[in-house]
């Protein structure tokens, strides 16, 4: 897919909801239920490029019934989010990441690419709009979903020659909140850390060798909802995903995995699967590496294939310390039991590794540990729009209202 210059973010168009509802009550937020008053939206086409981007009130999409997206799948997608500050600033974290791989994603569908910087002067511009339904409290957040969608009419199957990218977004608490008060089958309370049910390989598999596990496109998750109804089912919260003859680890449903394992000389060795291609290379995942290269002197810290039997005879000897899993949505969480072929590994969760994490990582994220992962939304907003934007978003807001 052609790449042509664009968005141009100084073009911007603002339409102010004039109706905004009622903010929820923090407590009441459950992942992607609530939506706020507006969409970033920014056509494209093949024969002009990206048209004019616009910040409208949000409403329902107006699609031809034989659209790509709806046929073959032309779709890709990010999730990140937008955090406010102690000081009531609001942030962005490490948001350059999931743009490139947005990008990256759409280059893997046939789908228009963009400028990366003026889609982050875009999006921050949103999410200073948005601001308001940031709850001012930690823990809390506004999770944004850039999309991009193939829209022209058709049936050829053949690569969009229009297509629509546009920003929705949802005030979050806890990805988890809702899940840990699930009851087993038993009818007990689960333990601490969630419960992962291991994927039969020979079953399903979420990726493979020169797939498109590695970016994200509604094709990875849609056939991997059985397999998830079928782990929910059994009492765990996702599955976890493994491939080839060994039944190697790759990740869990939304989740990268991380082991925390002794080593024979007393030593630890923190390991994740390697990013071979079938794998989401996911921005907390990256943070956690990093953070642990930084901040674990003595620490072995590895990218490497692990199977389960290899996590099950490690678990057997006492050598399995931890078990936890990253992602945007869950940030850090704790995972207290795999089951695979009828038998339970228990996580140990003697490191409290994943709590740690998790502190270190939300101090960036709201600004408390001041740091170039956390960027300001008004240093993005700034230079790319200008202030002939200003003047033009007032014209339209006036003449629309």
């Amino acid at each position: 897919m052609p790449t042509l210059l664009g968005p141009d973010a100084s073009k911007l168009r603002i339409t102010l909801n004039p109706h905004p509802v009622a903010l929820p009550n923090p407590t009441d937020l459950q992942f992607g239920k609530h939506v706020t008053d507006h969409t970033l939206q920014i056509p494209w086409s093949a024969t002009h490029g990206w048209h004019t981007p616009r910040i409208t009130p949000y409403q329902p999409l107006t699609l031809d019934p034989t659209a790509s997206v709806f046929h073959y799948g032309f779709e890709c997608f990010e999730g990140m989010k937008a955090y406010k500050d102690a000081s009531g600033a609001l942030r962005l974290f490490r948001p350059e990441i999931n743009i490139a791989r947005l990008n990256t994603s759409a280059a893997r569908v046939s789908l228009p690419t963009f400028d990366e910087e003026q889609m982050l002067a875009l999006l921050a511009k949103f999410v200073e709009i948005e601001g308001r339904w940031i709850p001012n409290i930690r823990g809390y957040s506004l999770y944004l979903r850039p999309v991009i969608i193939g829209t022209n009419p058709g049936l050829s199957v053949s690569p969009p020659t229009s297509a629509l990218l546009y920003v929705v977004a949802s005030p979050v608490g806890s990805y988890f909140q809702s899940q840990s008060q699930t009851l087993s089958p038993s009818g007990t309370s689960a333990p601490a850390g969630i419960v992962l049910q291991a994927t039969p390989s020979a079953r399903y598999v979420r990726a493979w060798p020169g797939g498109s596990g590695a970016h994200k496109v509604g094709a990875n998750y849609a056939p991997c909802m059985v397999a998830e109804q079928e782990a929910k089912s059994q009492g765990a919260h996702q599955a976890l995903w493994l491939f080839g003859d060994e039944e190697e680890i790759t990740e869990a449903g939304t989740m990268n995995l991380f082991l925390v394992l002794k080593l024979e000389d007393g030593e630890r060795e923190l390991v994740t699967p390697p990013l071979d291609g079938m794998i989401l290379p996911g921005v907390t995942r990256d943070c956690v590496l990093g953070l642990a290269r930084e901040r674990l002197p003595g620490w072995v810290v590895s990218e490497r294939r692990i199977t389960m039997g290899e996590l099950e005879g490690a678990a057997e000897r006492g050598m399995v310390e931890e078990v936890f899993g990253t992602g945007t949505a869950a940030v850090v969480t704790s995972v207290g039991r795999i089951r695979w072929k009828g038998r339970v590994i228990r996580c140990g969760n003697e490191t409290s590794l994943a709590m740690q994490m998790r502190k270190w990582i939300e101090a960036r994220q709201y600004g408390e540990d001041e740091h170039e992962w956390s960027v300001l939304v008004e240093t993005l907003v700034q230079a790319p729009l200008g202030d002939k934007h200003q003047g033009e978003a007032e014209v339209e807001l006036e003449a629309r209202l």
